[in-house]
């Protein structure tokens, strides 16, 4: 039997690393519960402290096909390099110079929106079809293929 998954990351702002993987993966940012118009209007409502609201957000796949990714607030910081981290397939199919356009347009889209570029890896057929490595803006490790 399969199992459903969810991607969890620790950070020092779970709200804002939220609204940027939303933008990097086309999620949404999770909903507040029905009958709330917003997430402090039902934190309120349950008794959570306001210095406890930025504690946890989410991001989920529109289409809900993806899996859910959490954001939980901790007090480190990020020290190591990721030994798990995220491949967003920004360039499904495309090959060569086309594959590495379309790359570095979404490289560019993303550290506008407060990534970091670390490194652009060229393609080395027949096995590595090219990649580029970003950083959120915590510093976590991702890769654009």
């Amino acid at each position: 039997m399969s199992r459903d998954v969810q991607i969890t990351l620790d950070c020092a702002d779970p709200a804002a690393l939220a609204a940027f993987w939303a933008e990097v993966l086309g999620y949404r940012v999770q909903e507040p519960p029905e009958g709330f118009a917003s997430w402090p209007e039902a934190l309120e409502a349950f008794g959570v402290p306001p210095e406890r609201h930025n504690d946890a957000s989410a991001v989920n796949d529109p289409d809900g096909s993806g899996p859910r990714v959490f954001f939980q607030r901790v007090p480190e910081g990020k020290q190591v390099k990721n030994r798990v981290h995220l491949d967003v397939r920004a360039a499904p199919g495309l090959q060569g110079e086309e594959r590495m356009a379309a790359l570095e347009a979404e490289a560019a889209r993303l550290v506008g929106r407060g990534a970091t570029r670390l490194e652009r890896h060229e393609p080395e057929p027949p096995l590595a079809a090219g990649h580029i490595i970003l950083a959120d803006p915590e510093g976590n490790e991702f890769c654009l293929d």
